[in-house]
């Protein structure tokens, strides 16, 4: 989402362009299949929880028929990718499936994301950069857990339907971060005895920053049978062991241009009084 604030003409480009791409592709391959295998074909769009908006701390949980609300470029180009695959489906008949989900974390997440960069900056030593006042709410997803969705999803989905897909996981991001914390006091403490919270530095909010999200998942758990598996605590410390014990990924995709992204978004932002 923040690279979408700073440059919105890729993920439209990406998000709405790319999928109208690949929606003709599909349609043009799909109708050169015999009946009975364009019965067992699948187009799964994964989209994000971003495109119904914010949610105020009340108010029930996103469902897959509430209203479009799209409060950045990134989630305003994702839910024109999702308009475009209901139509490609109701106009063309391609048996389409999408999935909202939840903020995913796990391995391999790039490391601009609050998880991996909050690890990261705890264990060079350095702050760890707070949006605002640290309330905005997030439901937390293991990615394994979502990869399992998706793979329901793509076997017994309906085509034409949306499943919203969570971790029943609401968490702000300041008790994120000091869940983490937590953990890397335990398992990699500092060497002058203080809490890596110490280090949580609040800074100016980013434009147009959503307070509240929050997914209703019922639909995909009485439909396909599923729920998530990973507990956020448990999930969360699989992912700090994760990238303690994985420093070659780590140092492999921190290249120059992901340095170059983190001096733009963070180094110079306007701490938060």
């Amino acid at each position: 989402m923040d690279r979408s604030i700073r440059g919105p003409e890729n993920f439209i480009q990406a998000n709405v362009v790319g999928t109208a791409h690949l929606l003709e592709e599909a349609r043009i391959y799909w109708d050169d299949l015999s009946s009975a295998e364009q019965e067992r074909f699948r187009f799964l769009h994964v989209s994000t929880d971003e495109v119904y908006g914010s949610l105020g701390p009340d108010d029930p949980p996103f469902s897959e028929t509430s209203p479009y609300a799209p409060n950045s470029p990134y989630a305003a180009s994702k839910a024109a990718a999702d308009h475009l695959v209901r139509a490609y489906h109701h106009t063309y008949g391609l048996p389409t499936v999408t999935t909202n989900c939840s903020n995913n974390y796990g391995p391999y997440q790039f490391p601009e994301k609050l998880i991996p960069l909050m690890i990261l900056n705890a264990v060079q030593g350095t702050p760890l950069p707070m949006y605002g006042d640290g309330q905005n709410v997030r439901d937390w997803l293991y990615v394994g857990d979502h990869c399992r969705a998706v793979r329901v999803v793509l076997a017994h989905g309906r085509p034409g339907e949306t499943y919203n897909i969570g971790g029943n996981s609401e968490r702000t991001n300041l008790e994120v971060v000091t869940a983490l914390c937590a953990v890397l006091d335990e398992v990699r403490p500092r060497g002058d005895g203080a809490s890596h919270r110490s280090r949580i530095t609040f800074v100016a909010d980013r434009p147009g920053h959503d307070r509240r999200y929050a997914i209703d998942a019922s639909k995909i758990r009485t439909e396909l049978d599923w729920h998530p598996t990973e507990h956020f605590e448990t999930g969360l410390r699989k992912t700090v062991l994760w990238y303690l014990e994985n420093e070659a990924w780590v140092r492999g995709v921190q290249t120059g241009e992901y340095r170059r992204w983190i001096e733009a978004n963070y180094v110079g932002r306007q701490v938060s009084p």
